[in-house]
């Protein structure tokens, strides 16, 4: 370490710029700005020295590491274990384990407002903003086939299993899709279901307003097969698609309210029975939202835009061989809030005790509180052992969120048997944020009397952190091609080289394929990206290949011995590889001096002032 004198004290003489003085062993590197930077990286056309064009230099990201500021929707693949996050500008970041990461990039920066893997299939299925339906192949990293939908698309839904997609527009007609993966083409069947069809009605659908809102797949039993088609005006359709036919249809004349109760306490049953009603006066309850909350189909949960949230028995209904003959007696409601003017439910997701997932679980909401109120994730524990009827609320937690609410995604443990044992939970705020909840922590939550918590979640392990801790400077370094010091700083950063592990033993994302760039004979070091933070540590990375991989975490302070000024935030750096010696500067104006030796059983320390060298060591 190198101080201005005896007597230094941190003052603000920032240190801006640090350059090692090239000697006689090094060797002057001449190359194009095209050749400096790799074009599998950062997207430069590779081409002979002298002769660069304008359309030559067509910069574009093809690599990105950590989550977009801009990210706003979630999608989960539990067989392959990967995570897409879709953004409001047309990206979608893919991310597996050990530091996967996949960029996927739209011709038009719009949102996306649906996203779904086809599982196990390697491909991912998004609809924008323009109701464009698009299949990405994960492999390439491209879309492999669009399809323009004229209308406007209101629900789309991924059938398990299969390239079969349903699609539900603005005009209340349900749609099936196929991908034909040997073609690349997205096929529309001849297969639809129009809304007169579905209703028995041609005057039913009067407005703009009455259009699909959610559609789900729900196999009963084989080989039946229902899907589910929800309306925005409050109309649940169960609709058999081997014998064209609805088997259950309810709607908000189904519903008269016989009391209140509020979801306020976990020590009351808090809840609303319904009996039947087929008053044609009856208010429209525009659903805003639903999830399934039993694994057979026999619950659905519902929410709407006044805040409140219905949990429909269907199964008995739908055995009934008249449709309509045989209205729902056992629905209950459930509200967070007891004032009248409440957020709407935007988000409910379902997750099944994991022995018993027909008879209770945890409700995941987001919404329905009082306006105005604390932007917070409740999470509702349910039960009803004893049947729907007698449903009890027996625990309820409002989750503090880190940031404005985005999405949230329930992820199934890895190795989990059924696709209801669900217990683990992505959260995604903005901008950008990560946080993952495991079945440990969840548990934890709902075991406390507390109504309100904010816990710290594990963080997505950024490879490059930028916020926590801050980056205040960083350089991308090339590494000389030739000589024996080019071979020595390879085989130096090669041997601290390690992988940054997952945050936590739980952490669900472990799929996709490393890059093969990573198994190249040729294992020579060519680049390393160094970053320097507020904290005063720094960070090298061997960025040879586009999978960036951590080599060195070199911290601020040395054991037992004390330097004012130390943790100052680093404004200066600079790397010299002949000599494999990193030097850097804080704003205090301390500069640290390194020489990178690889593994080794002891360190020297020097520290230097104007008018004394001390050597030690460590």
């Amino acid at each position: 370490m190198f101080l201005p004198n005896e007597d230094f004290q941190p003052r603000d003489v920032s240190t801006s710029h640090l350059k090692f003085s090239e000697t006689k062993q090094s060797k002057k590197i001449t190359t194009t700005n095209a050749e400096l930077v790799d074009s599998r990286i950062y997207g430069y056309h590779s081409v002979p020295k002298g002769s660069v064009t304008l359309k030559d230099l067509d910069p574009r990201v093809s690599v990105h590491f950590g989550i977009p500021s801009t990210a706003s929707i979630l999608a989960f693949d539990p067989i392959q274990r990967l995570l897409a996050i879709g953004t409001l500008d047309g990206r979608i970041k893919v991310i597996g384990g050990d530091n996967i990461e996949g960029l996927l990039l739209s011709s038009k920066p719009l949102p996306f407002k649906n996203l779904q893997f086809l599982e196990n299939q390697g491909f991912l299925a998004s609809v924008s903003n323009e109701n464009e339906l698009q299949v990405w192949d994960l492999e390439r990293r491209c879309i492999a086939s669009n399809l323009k939908w004229e209308s406007n698309i209101t629900a789309f839904s991924v059938i398990y299993g299969t390239h079969y997609m349903y699609v539900g527009d603005e005009y209340g007609f349900l749609s099936v899709l196929k991908y034909d993966a040997e073609e690349g083409k997205i096929l529309q069947l001849p297969y639809h279901i129009p809304a007169n069809l579905i209703t028995g009605t041609d005057s039913f659908f009067h407005s703009c307003r009455d259009f699909i809102a959610q559609s789900s797949i729900c196999c009963w039993c084989a080989p039946t097969t229902l899907v589910l088609i929800v309306y925005e005006s409050g109309l649940i359709i169960l609709w058999d698609v081997t014998e064209d036919r609805a088997v259950l249809v309810r709607g908000n004349t189904d519903l008269q309210l016989k009391n209140d109760k509020v979801v306020d306490s976990p020590n009351e049953v808090n809840y609303d029975q319904f009996t039947n009603t087929s008053d044609p006066e009856q208010e429209e309850k525009e659903i805003s939202s639903l999830c399934w909350a039993s694994s057979d189909g026999s619950i659905l949960a519902v929410g709407y835009v006044d805040g409140d949230i219905l949990l429909w028995n269907l199964l008995t209904s739908a055995s009934s061989k008249d449709q309509r003959g045989q209205r729902a007696s056992n629905n209950v409601k459930l509200q967070l809030s007891s004032v009248d003017r409440r957020l709407p439910v935007i988000v409910l997701h379902w997750s099944g005790n994991k022995f018993h997932t027909d008879r209770g679980g945890q409700l995941f909401v987001y919404g329905g509180d009082e306006i105005g109120s604390e932007e917070v994730l409740t999470i509702l524990t349910l039960d009803w052992s004893s049947g729907i009827e007698s449903l009890k609320c027996i625990g309820r937690v409002d989750l503090t969120l880190n940031g404005s609410f985005a999405d949230m995604i329930l992820v199934p443990n890895a190795g989990a048997i059924e696709r209801s044992d669900t217990s683990s939970l992505f959260v995604l705020s903005n901008p950008g944020q990560l946080h993952f909840y495991d079945d440990s922590c969840l548990s934890a939550l709902m075991s406390q009397p507390e109504k309100k918590y904010s816990i710290p979640a594990v963080q997505y392990p950024e490879v490059i952190p930028t916020v926590d801790p801050y980056i205040t400077v960083a350089k991308l370094k090339l590494i000389q091609a030739e000589g024996s010091f080019s071979r020595a700083v390879s085989e130096t950063i090669l041997e601290a080289k390690h992988t940054v592990t997952a945050p936590c033993s739980n952490w669900p994302l472990t799929g996709g394929v490393p890059s093969q760039l990573s198994f190249a004979e040729d294992n020579a070091i060519k680049r390393v990206y160094i970053a320097g933070y507020q904290d005063g540590s720094v960070r090298i990375w061997d960025a040879t290949f586009p999978v960036l991989s951590c080599t060195f975490v070199i911290g601020s302070e040395v054991e037992g011995i004390e330097v004012a000024g130390t943790n100052a935030s680093v404004s200066a750096l600079d790397f010299f590889s002949s000599t494999l010696s990193l030097a850097v500067g804080n704003e205090y104006g301390l500069v640290r001096l390194y020489r990178l030796i690889g593994n080794s059983d002891e360190m020297s320390f020097h520290l230097v002032t104007e008018g004394k060298r001390e050597g030690l060591i460590l």
